[in-house]
């Protein structure tokens, strides 16, 4: 049965100076009890002169009767009994003029303390009562207190302490116990209250935070948020945000992974056919036709570009995109025939506009800076849709870096897709899309040290940045 005991036990133990609701406990008990010590005291001060004073007006009542006229002719024995009853051994009535002293049976031969209630004020009733309790209860007090006797100025009275101690220290201990009673029992209602409004909630979300960890692609594990609007419903939602976010992020790394895997499959056959495609493309150029002549190098590019693009894919897929290989370009060329490539698979009332200017030239990688712009013109497009519009790109060298800015007159990027547009697979507003372009467009500024922003978007329009910073090569 002992052993049966023990584990409750432990647990309560480990609960109360482990968990943060059992360390509160203990904290509410102790400031409770400190503020019954410093209710107590001023207590016991007030009791202890209440007892004082109750001698003082019994001594008056007893003497009384023989401070008036005729008083000399009572008895000596009705005297003692009053004085008996006052509980003092002798009573001294100072006036002006002369001195009274009662006795009741001997003068006291030595006074063991002095208490003048003239001048007592709170600190000294309390280290009266306190010098009592802790030393009292065999002396001999001498009391002194102004008095209502008519012609008199004070009462002193001379009386054994072991009464008042014996008074005072029932008052004592039942005060201790009320305050012990109230200490425990708020101590623990704020423990049951703290652990049913906060630990209990704490302690669910730190199960779910380690189930969650433990299989974090589970959807079941993640926490299910509460509709409390405190702190601890904040935390719920939070976490539950944040797990779902991690989720989809684990699962668009496992569609990035899949994608991988599936373009490595196909990359040798895929580069095959476009081989073929540029042998075709080759003989072309033989042609004497001046259109064929004036396409041919552009088929050839493109060809070469789609080449590099599957090549790209795969790397993305596999986190591995080459570094930059950097030169000095002019910018307006290759904006033009990214543009001319765009426009040419759009409606006929997409309209692009290269507002750069030829001088302007920025150092960056060639084609993946193409990539980079064919990505933008090409989302810009799909925005327009059968609707069309205009597609206006601007570019300045400011501070050491290019800042180019592509402006469409679209319908803007949905509230839904602005928080994960850069993200793959996630940021496509197309129906069909992959969300890929935005997301491989800046790796690809990323690596040449820049960024691509979404600067604006709206009923008017969409405004996307890219920044590229000058070499320092």
């Amino acid at each position: 049965m002992l052993f049966g005991t023990r584990a409750p036990f432990r647990e309560f133990s480990r609960l109360v100076t482990q968990s943060l609701s059992g360390r509160l406990l203990l904290l509410t008990l102790l400031y409770v009890l400190l503020t019954e010590v410093l209710l107590f005291v001023p207590s016991i001060g007030r009791f202890h002169r209440q007892l004082l004073d109750e001698h003082i007006q019994s001594a008056e009542l007893a003497i009384l009767p023989f401070t008036e006229p005729g008083g000399d002719t009572l008895s000596a024995n009705l005297r003692e009994q009053l004085l008996k009853r006052a509980g003092a051994a002798a009573v001294l009535l100072r006036r002006a003029d002369q001195k009274q002293f009662f006795l009741v049976e001997e003068q006291p031969r030595h006074i063991d303390a002095t208490i003048d209630l003239s001048e007592a004020m709170t600190l000294a009733n309390m280290y009266n009562a306190l010098d009592c309790l802790f030393d009292g209860g065999w002396r001999v007090l001498h009391v002194i207190a102004p008095t209502k006797i008519k012609g008199a100025q004070s009462i002193e009275i001379f009386l054994g302490e072991a009464p008042i101690y014996v008074a005072l220290m029932h008052y004592a201990e039942r005060e201790l116990l009320i305050s012990l009673f109230l200490s425990v029992t708020t101590a623990a209602l704020v423990f049951m209250s703290l652990y049913v409004v906060l630990v209990r909630p704490m302690s669910n979300i730190t199960r779910a935070m380690i189930a969650f960890r433990q299989n974090p692609e589970d959807p079941t594990r993640i926490v299910h948020a509460s509709s409390r609007r405190d702190e601890i419903g904040i935390a719920e939602r939070e976490l539950h945000s944040m797990q779902s976010e991690l989720y989809s992020f684990l699962q668009q790394k496992t569609r990035l992974a899949a994608l991988g895997s599936a373009i490595a499959r196909i990359q040798h056959d895929l580069r095959n056919i476009l081989a073929n495609a540029q042998l075709a493309s080759d003989r072309l150029t033989a042609i004497e036709d001046p259109v064929v002549k004036r396409l041919t190098p552009r088929l050839v590019a493109s060809l070469d570009r789609a080449v590099s693009l599957a090549t790209a894919t795969l790397r993305y897929g596999r986190a591995d995109e080459r570094a930059p290989e950097r030169k000095k370009i002019a910018l307006k060329p290759l904006i033009e025939e990214a543009g001319e490539s765009v426009v040419a698979g759009a409606a006929d009332t997409v309209h692009f506009r290269n507002g750069i200017d030829p001088e302007l030239l920025i150092d960056a990688d060639p084609e993946q800076l193409y990539r980079m712009i064919l990505n933008l013109l090409r989302n810009a497009a799909e925005a327009l849709g059968g609707a069309g519009g205009d597609i206006r790109v601007s570019a300045v060298h400011a501070n050491g870096a290019v800042t180019l800015d592509v402006y469409d007159t679209g319908p803007g990027v949905p509230d839904a897709v602005r928080e994960r547009l850069f993200q793959p697979f996630a940021g496509s507003a197309r129906a069909g899309g992959s969300g890929l372009g935005l997301a491989i467009a800046r790796d690809l500024a990323r690596l040449h040290g820049g960024d691509i922003t979404l600067v604006a978007t709206g009923s008017q329009g969409t405004h996307f940045r890219i920044s590229i910073p000058d070499s320092t090569l």
